[in-house]
């Protein structure tokens, strides 16, 4: 990742609060705080709130920002790994403790010795205008990704390529399954937020070979 996208988000943690450094900048709290809520809802059903005991979900939150999904899926019972590019996040998340083991990595950097039952990456890629470095962190979190476990992202579905502002670039779901089943990884289902005119959601793929 290009020190100009790390000291980007490690800015607009430090700018701003909680929930709209990883959030919406344009909502007010009480806006964001429905912004999370919503999002959280959405999620929960795809991963499960209630974790055997026994045999917890291994799940990693990559670009966990300041914390608030790994927090969530902590308190659910899962076994979480998160991590982020910005130092500052990292830094508020640990300081808010939690439960997740915390760490500061790229997308493409992040190594571990076991796989994941569900990875999950939050309002991540589409802020990689780079097709190298979104292609790069793509197939790193895939590798992550058990047999018949899950790879769930977000973006839309615009059908075609469609830029936001100077930092977004939203991606069809047809390069998101152009590069990951060939990897074995099956897009088996879409979930927007259906949150307010936000046309993100859910993209969930899963390992099948």
């Amino acid at each position: 990742m290009s020190e100009a996208t790390r000291v980007h988000w490690d800015t607009r943690h430090r700018v701003h609060d909680d929930l709209a450094s990883g959030g919406h900048t344009g909502l007010d709290r009480a806006g964001n705080e429905i912004f999370y809520a919503v999002r959280l809802g959405a999620l929960l059903p795809l991963i499960g709130d209630v974790s055997d005991g026994a045999a917890p979900l291994f799940v990693l939150d990559a670009g966990c920002g300041k914390g608030h999904f790994a927090r969530a899926l902590a308190r659910c019972g899962h076994r979480v790994d998160a991590f982020d590019v910005s130092e500052e996040a990292v830094a508020h998340a640990r300081a808010r403790g939690g439960g997740p083991r915390w760490a500061v990595a790229s997308l493409d950097e992040w190594r571990s010795p076991w796989p994941y039952d569900v990875v999950l990456c939050v309002d991540v890629l589409f802020h990689l205008l780079d097709d190298a470095e979104w292609a790069a962190g793509l197939r790193n979190l895939a590798s992550l990704v058990r047999l018949t476990g899950r790879l769930i992202l977000t973006d839309e579905d615009p059908g075609t390529r469609r830029p936001r502002g100077e930092h977004i670039l939203h991606r069809p779901a047809a390069e998101y399954t152009g590069l990951l089943a060939p990897l074995g990884l099956r897009h088996t289902l879409f979930t927007p937020y259906g949150f307010r005119e936000n046309e993100v959601g859910f993209h969930v793929f899963t390992r099948t070979r």
